[in-house]
């Protein structure tokens, strides 16, 4: 009658065994420590959180009613959203949002931009070099006038905001 050969561990084969299983352990594990840095800082699944500022509409020159605002929008969220469209109560003709570009020897170009992404965690600041929103005032606008705007996010909704009418060159 034989016996039956039984398993037995040795050295070299318990040294693979741990060779074998030290690989997915140290992953799993700094897989898990990233995640959870990232949930201890706030930022795991959070939504956009968009913040509006510094609103100002430029003072239109002569009997021209046709003018730009810009505004400052943060988003203190953990996840990127897009201002899609931008409306107002004072404007007599569509808004648009718009990119100008100068082109050399005092010439600029302007484009129609359908949207624009608000990164998570950073911002996006209007100005007359870069992107602004274009409007047509239904009335003649004053230095210092208050202008209801309402901007609307892909994520965030519509998010109201008054913009001071300035000089252009305040």
């Amino acid at each position: 009658m034989t016996t039956p050969s039984l398993w037995r561990p040795t050295r070299r084969r318990l040294t693979d065994t741990l060779s074998a299983a030290v690989a997915p352990i140290a992953a799993f594990s700094l897989a898990l420590g990233g995640l959870s840095a990232w949930v201890t800082a706030g930022k795991a699944g959070s939504p956009p959180r968009i913040a509006i500022s510094n609103g100002r509409v430029f003072l239109p020159y002569g009997n021209n009613t046709e003018t730009a605002a810009f505004f400052d929008v943060s988003n203190g969220g953990g996840a990127d959203d897009r201002l899609v469209k931008v409306t107002s109560s004072s404007s007599s003709e569509g808004l648009a949002l718009s990119r100008h570009r100068m082109l050399g020897g005092g010439a600029a170009s302007r484009s129609d931009v359908n949207s624009v992404t608000v990164p998570a965690g950073g911002a996006l600041s209007m100005s007359p070099g870069g992107l602004d929103v274009t409007l047509t005032a239904k009335s003649r606008l004053r230095s210092g006038d208050l202008v209801p705007f309402t901007l609307h996010f892909e994520h965030s909704g519509a998010v109201g905001t008054l913009a001071e009418v300035v000089r252009p060159t305040s």
